[in-house]
């Protein structure tokens, strides 16, 4: 692509919109010990100009992945481009590559994207916007010793 944005480390756009979207995000954001990434809602101003690529297709097929050539993944592929970077994780980012396991990736992903707004009715404002990581369990004192 000649007037793809080429950003420094790989930026994964989503709908900002979509408190299914933001708790997607955030689940990422907790296991991305080494940020990796930049994470950029759809709706940020300016973010067309600076990305040039989100102007292609349609954005309701699912969240954007764009690496540091400016190349584009989209949906489940994209997932499982985040996926293979993630501590932990990426032990099993090989799997979306067996045919029958991407295939069915692809499908599930894109029902979701389809019905996101439907799941965010589920969503809690304070899960879907949440991104710290998760607290400590908190021990009881009368359970020791």
């Amino acid at each position: 692509m000649n007037n793809a944005a080429r950003p420094s480390k790989p930026v994964i756009v989503y709908d900002g919109d979509c408190a299914f979207c933001r708790r997607s995000i955030g689940n990422i954001q907790r296991r991305d010990r080494y940020n990796a990434f930049d994470y950029r809602p759809r709706q940020e101003p300016g973010i067309e100009e600076e990305l040039p690529q989100l102007t292609l297709g349609d954005f309701n097929e699912g969240l954007r992945y764009i690496d540091t050539t400016g190349d584009v993944l989209i949906g489940a592929d994209a997932i499982h481009k985040i996926v293979g970077q993630l501590p932990y994780w990426r032990r099993i980012a090989w799997l979306y590559r067996l045919p029958v396991i991407g295939s069915i990736a692809r499908w599930v992903y894109a029902r979701i994207a389809a019905n996101r707004m439907k799941l965010s009715r589920y969503c809690t404002p304070e899960d879907a916007c949440s991104i710290a990581p998760d607290a400590p369990p908190k021990l009881d004192p009368s359970e020791s010793n």
